[in-house]
């Protein structure tokens, strides 16, 4: 499975249920690479779409406490074990979590592929992913060179989790 995100340069991704910064190429960037691919988020991430509509031209699989919740065009799961049965319907690499906070957690440790938009900026925020640089079996496969959207510098990374030798 692989994640993607955006993050400032503490590792934050959100403020108030929206996203930190709207980058045209970042945007550009995860709609290539999602389209028609599975897409797992939390209610409280699909509630922050234009409309709280699901993503267009893919698998919407949504993940929330909420039993009486329901969505047109998403599958709605209310716990990992179903996760994990719906998700086995696919092939793993065509699985991207989308966030929010809790689910990038809560999947972290089934994910082998990390895409991070990096922002050289501290925003006020009051979500984060967790830092794959302190975490020993994520490493960096993949940079891009520096590109900027206005005044603020940014980058594409591809972490990958690393194999444990037997």
């Amino acid at each position: 499975m692989n994640l993607i995100a955006a993050v400032d340069k503490n590792w934050a991704i959100g403020n108030k249920n929206k996203l930190l910064v709207r980058i045209p190429d970042d945007q550009k960037f995860f709609r290539e690479t999602t389209t028609g691919k599975v897409v797992v988020m939390g209610r409280k991430t699909l509630e922050s779409f234009p409309n709280g509509l699901p993503l267009k031209n893919r698998t919407n699989i949504v993940l929330t406490h909420d039993k009486n919740y329901q969505v047109k065009d998403a599958i709605v799961l209310h716990s990992l074990e179903e996760l994990h049965v719906e998700l086995q319907k696919y092939p793993s690499e065509d699985i991207y979590v989308i966030g929010g906070e809790t689910i990038y957690r809560q999947l972290l440790d089934e994910c082998d592929v990390a895409h991070i938009t990096k922002i050289e900026y501290a925003y006020d925020a009051d979500a984060y992913f967790p830092n794959l640089d302190e975490l020993p079996e994520w490493k960096i496969t993949a940079d891009s060179e520096e590109q900027t959207y206005f005044d603020l510098e940014y980058y594409f990374y591809k972490y990958e989790r690393v194999k444990q030798k037997d």
